[in-house]
């Protein structure tokens, strides 16, 4: 083992560790007042219960020896031979590291799934919900990709999530919002963010935490973190700055909340790209990531649903495109653990990488959709009027976030 690679990840497992309270911050500023410590609960309280499912059985679901290329096996049941022996994955750290930076974006991934339904839901059902979508969806998904399963055998290039994270969080959100259906009085009134400095502290935090995200699924301190570290920040800016510059096109003023949209959705599209392609592609997919996921929170109101925080457009649909986009623009002079995309004349990768988006964004949208359905079946997945009229601070959790 290396003793700077274990530096470096221990770090970069801290920094995503504080993604999830930033992503608190960031949900909890654009929700109502009333709103504003449900929805940080829903999305902090993964860093318990996820962990704890990822401690007895996901952890070995996910990168268990594989089976028939579609899960792990029990043999890391309750981390059993987990320990601080080199991790199979990258011999360089220990095992036990591995797991917990593994951990890290396991507990971020369905906590990026409440926007969808703020202000709504139960938070009874929606534990139940974590603990089934952990199961039944993140982890054999994380195995097809990153665990020896046959997105990962098939060629699929994901470098740090963008299609175990930000598609099977996208994905997964519509479904959420399908079936949990609109907030009272969508459509017929606004739902303005409560607290936009909140929002963009939370995007501060997260953009500070994905050079970990990103750089740290290099697994060493080496060029490629560098690499990635570098994609990251570059696609980040651009998007913020194409974002805000589309709005104030098209809506007349640039806005706060579209800059801090915009870097986000800059920083998921390069996610999957950003140990494998160029610096100046991260700044292409970065400036279109902006455009691109902005007209998606614009086309969310011709189709009608309620996904009150723009997950779909932002993670579902950013993601994909930077699925696309590492098809199109990796190179194996940047990463020689990777392949050539189709700008370096490769269209077969170009295939692979559009084959294992849409096939993710599937799976996790069908069984999604299965598993609220039966949580509603059983307890009710929403509120009572009364509880979303008066808010679900006081209603479920007999607190306020502001005491004026």
């Amino acid at each position: 083992m290396v003793g700077a690679d274990v530096v470096w990840m221990l770090v970069s497992t801290a920094l995503v560790m504080l993604m999830t309270p930033g992503l608190a911050l960031f949900y909890g500023g654009l929700v109502r007042a009333k709103n504003v410590l449900s929805v940080s609960l829903q999305v902090f309280i993964c860093l318990g219960l996820v962990s704890l499912l990822w401690f007895v059985y996901g952890y070995s679901l996910a990168f268990g020896p594989d089976r028939a290329s579609l899960i792990g096996d029990l043999s890391y049941l309750f981390f059993r031979g987990v320990g601080t022996g080199p991790a199979p994955a990258a011999q360089n750290i220990p095992h036990l590291l591995f797991a917990g930076f593994q951990l890290m974006f396991a507990v971020i991934t369905p906590a990026l799934i409440t926007g969808a339904f703020a202000e709504r839901m139960r938070f009874s059902a929606y534990l139940i919900f974590v603990i089934l979508w952990f199961t039944f969806v993140y982890a054999p998904l994380c195995h097809w990709v990153w665990g020896g399963g046959w997105l990962g055998k098939m060629g699929a290039l994901d470098f740090a999530g963008g299609t175990v994270i930000h598609i099977a969080s996208g994905a997964s959100a519509l479904a959420a919002a399908l079936v949990v259906g609109p907030r009272l009085g969508h459509r017929r009134e606004p739902f303005h963010p409560h607290n936009l400095p909140l929002t963009l502290l939370g995007a501060g935090l997260l953009w500070f935490g994905w050079f970990g995200f990103n750089a740290g699924s290099a697994l060493a301190a080496n060029a490629v973190a560098v690499q990635a570290f570098m994609n990251t920040q570059m696609a980040a800016g651009l998007a913020a700055l194409s974002w805000m510059l589309a709005e104030w096109v098209f809506q007349g003023a640039p806005t706060t909340l579209g800059a801090a949209s915009g870097a986000v959705a800059g920083l998921v599209a390069i996610t999957p790209a950003a140990g494998f392609v160029p610096l100046w592609a991260s700044v292409i997919i970065g400036a279109l990531a902006g455009v691109i996921c902005y007209g998606a929170v614009l086309f969310k109101n011709r189709l009608g649903y309620d996904d009150a925080l723009d997950v779909v457009g932002v993670h579902g649909v950013g993601g994909f495109w930077g699925a696309l986009a590492t098809g199109l623009f990796a190179s194996r002079a940047v990463n020689p653990a990777g392949a050539d995309g189709l700008v370096f004349g490769n269209l077969h990768q170009f295939g692979i990488q559009f084959l294992g988006a849409a096939t993710g964004a599937l799976f996790c949208f069908v069984l999604s959709w299965i598993l609220f359905k039966l949580v509603d079946a059983v307890i009710g997945l929403r509120v009572d009027r009364e509880e979303e009229v008066q808010g679900l601070d006081i209603t479920l959790h007999r607190e306020t976030g502001y005491s004026f």
